[in-house]
């Protein structure tokens, strides 16, 4: 008699655990469903970015940057390149910032808004197709960049926005619509709607918790309902 009573309770909290659990495994199962509709690569929007063959520097170039001499700030990487017929040094500072010099040691200004323009015409598909373009400052970017940079955010006539860094003069990231579709469903998915980035928070762990329970409970009564009808035979 005890057995069954314990199925009998087991069946219970299972229907309970059903209705409570329901609805967060349906929308992990449907946002999981719409994270793997596409390629991860299509989602970042690296099917539109053209490969843009690297210029060689001329061999007679003369490259001289001097750092002033007050800084205390650690070089993370040097870069020299070809850039739109101008060669330019990149330095990256492990902070996070960069600076662009010329030739002769001169610093290049922030990135102005027809060269983010030509940056994105020359490295996008349909990059000259723009509708709009914004400056952002690092601590009022845009929620769909979320980094702490300074951008130029350029708007496509297909709903793509391309960020170009004021200080690196590169493109930084790509976000195709369908890529705010997913990250939408990806807050979703973990339960963080606000920063879409917190993969462990009390609410995630109690559903999932539950959900794993109500999973436990399931097995248990297949096991249980497989061996009533084999004993009916």
């Amino acid at each position: 008699m005890q057995r069954p009573r314990i199925m009998q309770r087991i069946s219970r909290w299972h229907i309970w655990l059903g209705w409570l659990v329901g609805l967060p495994v349906l929308m992990w199962t449907v946002t999981g469903l719409v994270m793997v509709a596409k390629p991860i690569e299509e989602v970042r929007g690296n099917h539109l970015r053209k490969e843009v063959p690297e210029r060689a520097l001329p061999a007679d170039t003369e490259i001289a940057v001097s750092l002033p001499a007050e800084s205390t700030r650690p070089v993370r990487a040097v870069t020299t390149q070809v850039e739109r017929g101008e060669t330019i040094t990149r330095i990256a500072y492990m902070d996070g910032t960069t600076a662009r010099y010329r030739p002769d040691g001169s610093a290049m200004g922030p990135l102005s808004e027809v060269e983010a323009r030509l940056i994105v015409a020359e490295g996008i598909e349909g990059g000259d197709k723009v509708t709009a373009t914004a400056r952002f400052a690092t601590e009022d970017v845009p929620f769909d960049f979320r980094r702490p940079l300074p951008v130029w955010q350029v708007a496509l006539a297909d709903g793509t926005h391309v960020y170009v860094g004021t200080e690196t003069g590169q493109i930084e990231a790509v976000r195709t619509r369908w890529w705010r579709t997913f990250d939408f469903v990806w807050g979703l998915h973990i339960m963080d709607l606000q920063t879409r980035e917190d993969t462990h928070h009390p609410i995630l762990i109690f559903f999932a918790m539950l959900s794993v329970i109500g999973a436990l409970f399931g097995c248990i009564l297949m096991f249980r309902r497989r061996s009533a009808r084999v004993g009916a035979k």
